[in-house]
């Protein structure tokens, strides 16, 4: 049911350590200019659809099925929203949870913890935020993985950031980490060469000078703000509670930061009681590498949902067995959840998933008709 693909004695005795305890979630949103670039992501078909894809993914993991939505959920290029993954567990097992706005083009239209941020420009000027901006977001991080910290066995932290994958490879460039060819996307095949050349293209302009730089200092360049708070969010929650960071691709970057943070300005954190869970389409990926990705990073426990859509009678959940969406929204770690905390086999999951979709299919079909 939960698969570990890197650090498998850390990776288990994570697991053992928090079976059976109840998560909180809290889901970052943020957005990057980058996610507008036409063909970068699948997570919206068009990029103004895209500037509304976390907003619409914020409304359904607040509000599940409802007769009207201010933003109704994106069409896809194929397959659906993650959400509809994260949503299905968090009601099935009540957990706790919590939406930030990190800096976004347009207002949320759900209650969200607005931490002053502002959407990042474009990875490729080499200039994605201002640095006060990024120290503010870090502290915001800080404190507020602190505070939840107190009231949880453990955290699950998620993100919804268009383009994010882009920014994540930036980003581990800039770390010194060698990631060209080994990050994923929401397309069915990594479109690497797009990736690399936006990367490439913003390095240049950030003309980083060789030798130690502030990881805040690549964040500001060529990050998003979503990177940068989960960064602070996870540090503070690591000192008391386990922290699982949902996603792929983007949590590896996030958690290379974390390490590089820790060591540039000396600040505690603790590393064993961190995790990155994600579901088996981003690791088994064959378009990218990410369990090679963890394991060039270090240190860090992969883990993935076994959930499993292949045989499922809707086309959109087939489509993530085919490579489209994968995964968002913390839609592996709150699949592992389900796993950990009820002992959900991956088809008692997928039923409630399928059941949440049928239902919402239902509403839309007959709001339509209307």
């Amino acid at each position: 049911m939960i698969y570990v693909y890197s650090q498998l004695k850390s990776g288990m005795s994570w697991l053992r350590r928090y079976s059976g305890a109840k998560p909180h979630f809290a889901c970052v949103l943020g957005f990057t200019a980058t996610g507008l670039i036409p063909r970068i992501s699948a997570a919206g078909a068009t990029p103004e659809d895209r500037e509304y894809t976390a907003i619409a993914d914020a409304e359904f993991l607040a509000k599940g099925i409802q007769e009207k939505y201010h933003h109704p959920l994106p069409i896809l290029t194929a397959g659906v929203s993650p959400t509809f993954i994260t949503r299905g567990a968090i009601e099935a097992l009540n957990i706790p949870t919590y939406i930030f706005n990190a800096g976004l083009p347009h207002q949320p239209t759900v209650d969200t913890i607005d931490l002053g941020g502002i959407p990042a420009n474009c990875l490729s000027s080499g200039s994605a935020m201002d640095l006060e901006m990024v120290r503010h977001l870090f502290q915001q991080g800080l404190k507020w993985g602190e505070k939840l910290a107190k009231t949880v066995d453990y955290l699950i932290i998620g993100e919804c950031v268009v383009g994010g994958t882009t920014t994540a490879l930036a980003l581990l460039t800039g770390l010194g980490i060698e990631a060209r060819g080994m990050v994923n996307s929401s397309h069915p095949q990594c479109n690497h060469a797009q990736k690399w050349s936006i990367v490439r293209t913003g390095l240049l302009k950030a003309g980083f000078a060789s030798g130690l730089i502030d990881p805040l200092e690549i964040v500001a360049a060529i990050g998003d703000p979503m990177q940068i708070v989960v960064a602070g969010m996870a540090i503070a929650a690591s000192r008391s509670r386990g922290v699982m960071l949902a996603g792929g691709t983007q949590m590896l970057a996030v958690y290379a930061l974390i390490e590089a943070i820790a060591n540039y300005h000396q600040i505690s954190v603790q590393l064993s009681q961190l995790v990155v869970g994600t579901t088996r389409w981003v690791a088994e990926d064959p378009s990218g590498n990410t369990v090679g990705l963890a394991q060039t990073i270090g240190g860090v426990p992969l883990l993935g949902t076994g959930l499993n859509f292949a045989t499922s009678p809707y086309p959109s959940f087939r489509a993530y067995a085919q490579g489209y969406v994968k995964e968002g929204v913390g839609a592996g770690g709150c699949a592992i959840a389900t796993h950990l905390m009820q002992n959900w086999t991956p088809f008692e999951l997928s039923v409630v998933i399928e059941t949440l979709f049928a239902r919402y299919r239902h509403l839309r079909v007959n709001s339509i008709g209307q």
